[in-house]
């Protein structure tokens, strides 16, 4: 058995693959450590805080009672004078004082302030409350924080959508192109090894890499905020396989015919950077026009990030995700014909 394996040409070269990617500490870093680290800190800076206490000012002992009433103001009582210092140097948002001639109150803030804006608003409201008026229509309030409706729930799907997308066209192109550009292909075929073989062992090793790349992404997610994970397993892991089959498939087209790293580099990029911006990674996708809506539902890592979030985050079946799977498995089924036919063996 074990000269069997060792004979055995595909698995030889899926094992060079695993040796070249680990020799490569930069690899590493942008296929592991980076995704893990950008989710890290969008995570944190967008996270869902509670709302923000806004500091105001009061000018009689009335009007500040009337405020604290309202727990998102943090009163403090002033003199006229005092107030409008403060409220100049920017320790509160607005002050409240006495209307004229003694009736009713005023407010004092800068409109061009969001603070002093939502400040007044929310001071008024404590105002009239105080003075007793009924609102003529009941209301209630049902706050929500269950996880799926944050940020980082958003963000997630789409890190792992680019990670799988850049690690399989990145990973199988500059691997391809720098052992053309070394003569190793030219010398591989001269040996008994199928061609077919030799693309395929990317591939493989790209699967057999993909569960530790997706699983540490998303494990990070799930342990530390809590991202929720509501379809089946198993659909989540024929997506992911199915996803970086058709990405390594585009990878094997932009390296088929190229010679150089450098052109390389630069067809990788013209070919993800419109996927980068378009598809919906940071924001969604919702936000660019009605007349290029089609084309971007049309690239194959909309289609995936689409998926990942309807299947992480509201449970659907993999069988419901049927028009994301047909865009993957043009893009897999053209790209991969492609690069078998147009691929340079020299």
């Amino acid at each position: 058995m074990k000269n069997s394996f060792s004979e055995n040409s595909l698995a030889q070269l899926t094992i060079v693959r695993f040796r070249e990617f680990l020799r490569e500490p930069e690899a590493v870093f942008w296929v592991f450590l980076f995704p893990i680290i950008l989710a890290a800190g969008l995570g944190l800076a967008f996270r869902n805080r509670p709302a923000e206490v806004l500091k105001v000012g009061a000018v009689t002992p009335g009007i500040a009672h009337s405020l604290r009433q309202e727990k998102q103001l943090d009163v403090k009582e002033y003199d006229l004078a005092g107030a409008r210092e403060a409220l100049r140097a920017g320790k509160i948002a607005m002050f409240a004082e006495p209307g004229a001639s003694g009736k009713g109150v005023q407010y004092e803030f800068d409109d061009t302030n969001p603070d002093g804006r939502a400040a007044r608003t929310i001071a008024d409201d404590a105002i009239q409350r105080a003075g007793g008026r009924v609102n003529p229509v009941p209301a209630g309030e049902l706050l929500m924080h269950e996880p799926g409706s944050r940020y980082i729930d958003f963000l997630l799907p789409g890190l792992l959508g680019m990670n799988l997308m850049g690690s399989s066209i990145w990973g199988l192109s500059f691997a391809v192109v720098d052992a053309r550009r070394r003569k190793l292909l030219k010398r591989l075929i001269a040996t008994p090894m199928p061609r077919h073989e030799y693309l395929m062992s990317f591939l493989l090793s790209r699967l057999l890499m993909l569960v530790v790349e997706v699983g540490t992404l998303v494990g990070f997610g799930i342990l530390v905020f809590h991202v929720p994970l509501r379809g089946s397993f198993a659909g989540f892991a024929g997506l992911c396989v199915f996803s970086a089959l058709a990405f390594s498939s585009i990878g094997l087209l932009v390296a088929s015919r190229v010679r150089t790293i450098e052109a390389v580099s630069g067809i990788a990029n013209l070919v993800m950077m419109p996927m980068w911006i378009l598809s919906g990674v940071f924001f969604s996708a919702q936000r660019f026009p009605d007349a290029i809506q089609p084309v971007i539902h049309a690239l194959p890592l909309t289609a995936l990030i689409d998926a990942l979030r309807a299947m992480m985050l509201q449970g659907a079946s993999l069988s419901s995700l049927w028009p994301q799977l047909a865009i993957l498995g043009a893009w897999l089924i053209v790209a991969f014909s492609l690069a078998l036919k147009l691929f340079r063996w020299r």
